[in-house]
């Protein structure tokens, strides 16, 4: 893969799953507040969706400024993958199916950062050689 692609795939995930942390964060209790009522009547117990409903939006945040700067690329595009996998699962639940879609193409983008890491260039890691 040619390094201006991938930097290109990088950062198009690194924006959205940065802006989505970053927008939420603010308001992390209404977040949290709004998928405990979207998950109420779903088969998930609330006591698992309060923890979630406050992790999704840091580490969001978290990971996409990682993949942002190209710092521990590796283990964030790793990290965004098991969250969209997450995403996924508390989707279904929900029978939310519409969504489905933008988070099978996240998934799919970050299996293509992790497939071809070597391709990673204008990041941090490269300063330290860490992928």
């Amino acid at each position: 893969m040619n390094k201006i692609s991938y930097l290109i795939i990088r950062l198009s995930v690194a924006i959205s799953l940065f802006g989505h942390g970053l927008v939420r964060l603010p308001k992390l209790q209404t977040f949290s507040d709004g998928m405990l009522k979207e998950f109420e009547n779903s088969m998930l117990p609330s006591i698992l969706v309060m923890p979630l409903s406050y992790a999704i939006p840091i580490a969001e945040f978290v990971f996409g400024l990682l993949l942002l700067v190209g710092l521990f690329t590796r283990f964030s595009a790793f990290g965004s993958a098991f969250l969209m996998l997450l995403l996924m699962f508390g989707t279904c639940m929900v029978e939310n199916f519409g969504a489905l879609p933008s988070q099978f193409i996240h998934a799919g983008f970050c299996a293509i950062l992790i497939h071809f890491i070597q391709s990673n260039s204008f990041a941090l890691d490269k300063t330290s050689k860490r992928t």
